[in-house]
């Protein structure tokens, strides 16, 4: 799938090197078609990082994907230059009265703060509600699936005894929801996190169904309204290192920490990390795409 995205942005040369077809505004605005409209909210620090997983899991159907990239306004992280943020990014205020074909809500490394705490939740509580009526559907990751669940919900977070951190194995529920077409009935995806969110709590809603979940890692995939929502516990856009960096600089910031589960052969920080998730992610977010958003979405917006 041809990607649209500034000519300039860094993530742009990085696919590229991967061969995968990015393609810059000038080849877009010369052919006869109307590409969906994705707005990518990037709640994560490393902000260039997850330009880069999240465009590369978005490259694998035929649709061309025009990018739009949204930051918060309440709140700067450090971890960004903000010339970075300012040549590529967009806040609310600037996209509040377009519409769009799809949004993704990232994770973020907040998740231990009670959600009014942190800084710019009110700001994210303005963009969800916008998003049901501006967004055709809404997929939302990790802490993003949880602050999702709990504003459209009701349904709160839960803190775990120890961060949930490694590669684990999960099983396909209601095969036939066009989200899992294509699923193994066992996969693998990436989890970091502190906290989770019950699956007892989710089933409590009749709206709400439970597409994936683990015996080790609980809910994984929750849909809501026919894909209007979707919820992704975990970091199926990960790409191979970067659990292998959280846990390094967690060492090095002097932090117990357990060695990733089932990510390094023989438990060994050392070993190249196995990658055991990358072909159901690409799947999840081909169907994402092509189901929820392509086949669903009115031509003019």
């Amino acid at each position: 799938m041809p990607i649209k995205i500034q000519s300039d942005l860094p993530a742009k040369k990085i696919l590229e090197n991967e061969n995968i077809f990015v393609m810059d505004e000038t080849r877009a605005l010369h052919q006869d078609i109307r590409p969906l409209k994705i707005a990518i909210l990037n709640l994560m620090p490393l902000k260039e990082d997850t330009e880069v997983q999240l465009l590369r899991s978005l490259s694998n159907t035929p649709l061309q994907v025009d990018i739009t990239f949204l930051t918060t306004k309440s709140y700067v992280g450090k971890h960004t230059p903000k010339s970075h943020l300012d040549q590529f990014y967009h806040t609310y205020e600037d996209i509040k009265n377009k519409k769009f074909d799809g949004l993704i809500i990232t994770g973020a490394p907040v998740e231990l703060l009670e959600f009014h705490e942190v800084d710019y939740w009110e700001e994210l509580c303005h963009i969800m509600e916008w998003s049901k009526t501006h967004v055709t559907s809404t997929l939302h990751i990790c802490w993003g699936a949880q602050a999702g669940l709990y504003y459209h919900y009701g349904i709160d977070k839960k803190t775990l005894d120890a961060k949930l951190f490694g590669i684990y194995e999960h099983k396909v529920m209601h095969k036939s929801t066009p989200f899992v077409r294509g699923f193994d009935d066992v996969f693998y995806a990436p989890h970091s996190r502190y906290t989770t969110v019950d699956r007892e709590d989710i089933l409590k809603h009749e709206e709400l169904t439970i597409l994936a979940e683990s015996d080790e890692a609980g809910v994984f995939i929750v849909i809501a309204e026919d894909g209007k929502q979707m919820f992704v516990m975990g970091h199926p856009e990960y790409d191979r290192v970067t659990l292998d960096k959280e846990y390094k600089r967690d060492v090095d910031k002097g932090i117990s920490i357990k060695v990733p589960k089932n990510y390094y052969p023989d438990d060994t920080p050392d070993n190249r990390p196995v990658l055991l998730w990358r072909a159901h992610a690409n799947i999840m977010y081909s169907n994402w795409l092509n189901y929820y958003v392509y086949q669903v979405t009115p031509y003019d917006l």
